[in-house]
């Protein structure tokens, strides 16, 4: 096992199973737009926002406490919101999950899982922390998600005053987690070509060190 370090270390490569983290992007924009009629119109009037100069993107390490003031150190008034979490589900954990965001919208927002609108609120939206009153925040407490990837995205209009947002998952009546870089949760990749040629070099390496010392212990015999 010691060669078999020391030959992946030469041949430089590095083996991964996963960062353990879900993906979460936050985006925001200047918008004045209005509450919106349906979950279909919300998108359609943040995408727009995002579009123009002046949108905001970055990675949170954890999705808790959110806000444009917090992350960008922009405007607390008339933001366009788009948060999106790409997330894996493996086979032992597909079955009954529960998602909830709590927000801060003051014209209202929807959810969408894997393109597909789940929820949708038109009034003013502010959870202040607490998830005791569901038509403060987004809560689904049983969704059913097959293993594989997914993608979670929450859109929202904010007018005044931006407090901190949060999102979370529950796996099969679990306790809650807040989506983050240390949440267990990894989009599954396959390796590129390149990263299988370094591992073949590896293990090519692996035996010419083992070879090598075989070599030299029958000298030495």
């Amino acid at each position: 096992m010691k060669y078999v370090a020391q030959a992946l270390l030469v041949a430089g490569v590095v083996v991964s199973f996963g960062s353990h983290a879900s993906i979460v992007t936050f985006e925001t924009a200047p918008s004045a737009a209005s509450p919106q009629p349906d979950a279909l119109a919300y998108r359609n009037v943040v995408d727009q926002a995002l579009a123009l100069p002046g949108a905001r993107s970055a990675t949170l390490a954890l999705f808790d406490n959110a806000s444009n003031q917090t992350v960008f150190g922009g405007s607390p008034t008339n933001i366009a919101f788009r948060f999106t979490i790409e997330f894996d589900v493996s086979a032992a954990d597909a079955g009954n999950w529960g998602l909830r965001a709590g927000v801060d919208f003051g014209h209202g927002g929807a959810v969408f899982l894997d393109g597909v609108a789940i929820g949708f609120n038109p009034n003013d939206m502010w959870w202040a922390g607490s998830y005791a009153n569901a038509s403060q925040s987004f809560q689904f407490p049983s969704l059913s998600l097959a293993a594989g990837d997914h993608t979670l995205q929450i859109y929202g209009l904010e007018d005044c005053c931006d407090g901190g947002q949060q999102a979370q998952f529950s796996i099969k009546g679990r306790q809650y987690t807040t989506f983050g870089n240390n949440d267990g949760l990894a989009p599954s990749a396959v390796p590129e070509p390149a990263t299988y040629a370094l591992m073949l070099a590896g293990l090519g390496a692996v035996g010419y060190m083992v070879q090598r010392r075989r070599l030299q212990a029958l000298r030495c015999s």
